[in-house]
């Protein structure tokens, strides 16, 4: 062995990758090579929560792409923020811990996913975890890796929230990530000692120590090198230097959602007619690749108000913000502790569903305006997210050139029906915000304004600002079907050594945040990959929904 030949290459240092390759680093006769575009995580907008937004704004810390023009968001180009560095997207996302519903993972064995029902990946949600709220149960692990905690204390806002929601009748969740997560609740996000817990500190930073595990940074693999139908290696670029990296087991692919289709895709894996057109061999027919990209949808509504309470930069508010300041940087507590947001509710929307349908955010905070990434003025929201799209896009090659951005067209609302829940959930919010424990603040509605009543206005007004909450998965979904990229092991369907482990793989998307998935994942392709047993599935008496 050389140090150009490992028995695993895994593509992308991302919330997936760096906890594999931690994973598969545990056993020291087994070397382990992680092939990384971006730097360090070393930038002090990634450690300190609040600065989610200036994190994101980083452009050295933010691949910066664009979806194509979405005609059914009025021709726009919506924003698909992913991270360029150690720790991927947890490096510069909102730090929300999430697992969805339980019956999402039924959906997934459903689409041919068999052993990924709720009861037998919750093991490994608890594996990961070490929960500062929760006792260690069925549900919740003490002694993970992943720090998970509830951000505090909270701004009075967020109580305004629960209260105003109670007052309709919705329920106070119990435990967002339990076996039933619904109503609402203050939530938990991946933060200790007041910092960003992303996989890359959590899971990549110990492992970096072990010899058997070599992580190269600023690497920008270009393809999967493929002999006699099977993936021997990876051919990357650093700076204006090629080289090649052997792995004698597995090429594990775990650059998300947007770029391991692509990867395939430069690497002659994909729809064989549309390779050819752009001049890429094909070597392995597979259509799938790219399809069933879909992602979470959201539209806020926004309040104003001259009420301080809210986090927020002004004169009027900045003795305590100078306070806050110096609360974070000698003890790490405070508003810059927290990710603001700090409180949500998962609620049925209409009659009928078997489980919550829109995710409402609430932002105890006026909403950031580009290029200052912090709140002025002040003021609070709520950002309703859909939970459950039907639309599908998908990622293509713009051209051969792996320097190139994918094309990325997610068909955001293409199913007309997909608008439905955001319309009734601007309603229910504005009735949240309107209730009396809120009446103190004396607030003026400013997104979508007093004017907008109508469903048609409700929809235009949806059309015209409506983003992502980046989220993106599906694009080399488990399935056994034509159209399915992985089996239930990962492997990639009709190639011998080559996994995808990350986002892509979910057949359809999570009813919630989905970093924590993520995570769950790379644990179980862990145990896929080293031949482990899995560990039991959860007891069958554990209460579901």
């Amino acid at each position: 062995m050389n140090d150009s030949e490992f028995d695993f290459v895994i593509v992308g240092a991302g919330t997936a990758g760096c906890a594999l390759a931690a994973r598969l680093a545990e056993e020291p006769g087994t070397r382990v090579c992680v092939l990384e575009a971006g730097g360090e995580d070393d930038h002090p907008f990634i450690r300190t929560p609040a600065l989610v937004g200036a994190a994101i704004a980083t452009k050295r810390l933010n691949w910066g792409f664009t979806t194509t023009p979405q005609a059914h968001l009025d021709g726009r180009r919506i924003p698909v923020p992913r991270g360029r560095v150690l720790g991927g997207s947890g490096s510069i996302n909102g730090m929300v811990y999430s697992r969805g519903h339980p019956r999402d993972y039924g959906d997934w064995v459903d689409a041919g996913a068999s052993g990924w029902s709720y009861a037998e990946v919750l093991p490994y949600y608890t594996r990961s975890e070490n929960n500062e709220d929760y006792p260690p149960s069925v549900q919740h692990g003490r002694g993970g890796p992943m720090n998970v905690s509830t951000p505090g204390p909270p701004n009075p806002l967020n109580r305004s929230f629960i209260e105003s929601a109670m007052a309709l009748g919705f329920p106070e969740c119990a435990d967002l990530t339990g076996p039933n997560p619904e109503g609402v609740k203050r939530r938990q996000g991946t933060i200790r000692d007041g910092r960003r817990e992303s996989t890359a500190r959590a899971f990549l930073a110990a492992a970096r120590r072990k010899a058997n595990l070599s992580v190269i940074t600023h690497a920008l693999a270009t393809r999967v090198v493929i002999e006699n139908g099977r993936a021997t290696g990876v051919a990357y670029t650093r700076g204006q230097v090629a080289a090649q990296v052997r792995a004698t087991r597995d090429v594990i692919l775990t650059a998300g959602a947007l770029q391991s289709p692509q990867l395939l895709m430069l690497s002659g894996v994909g729809d064989a007619r549309e390779l050819q057109a752009l001049g890429i061999a094909a070597l392995h027919d597979l259509p799938g690749v790219g399809r069933n990209l879909h992602d979470h949808l959201a539209c806020p509504v926004v309040m104003q108000t001259r009420d301080t309470t809210s986090y927020g930069l002004s004169w009027r508010a900045l003795p305590r913000g100078i306070y806050n300041v110096a609360q974070y940087l000698f003890a790490r507590r405070g508003p810059f502790a927290s990710n603001v947001f700090e409180s949500v509710g998962f609620l049925r929307t209409t009659e009928g569903l078997d489980r919550p349908d829109v995710q409402f955010v609430f932002q105890p905070a006026a909403r950031p305006k580009p290029p200052i990434p912090l709140p002025v003025g002040h003021g609070f929201a709520i950002s309703p997210v859909s939970l459950y799209p039907r639309s599908r896009g998908r990622v293509s090659l713009a051209s051969a050139d792996p320097h190139a951005a994918p094309l990325i067209d997610p068909g955001l609302l293409s199913v007309a029906a997909d608008i439905e829940p955001l319309i009734r959930a601007i309603r229910l919010s504005r009735r949240i915000l309107g209730g009396s424990a809120f009446c103190r603040y004396s607030a003026t509605e400013t997104l979508p304004g007093p004017a907008v009543t109508s469903d048609a206005d409700i929809a235009a007004f949806i059309r015209a600002t409506a983003y992502t909450v980046h989220h993106p998965v599906g694009t080399c979904r488990i399935g056994s079907d034509s159209y399915a990229v992985v089996d239930p092991d990962l492997r990639v369907r009709g190639m011998a050594g080559l996994r995808v482990a990350d986002a892509s793989v979910m057949p359809s998307i999570v009813g919630g945040n989905t970093n924590a998935v993520v995570v769950m994942i790379a644990e179980k392709a862990a145990d896929l990959i080293r031949g482990r047993r899995p560990p039991p599935a959860a007891p069958l008496d554990v209460r579901q929904p």
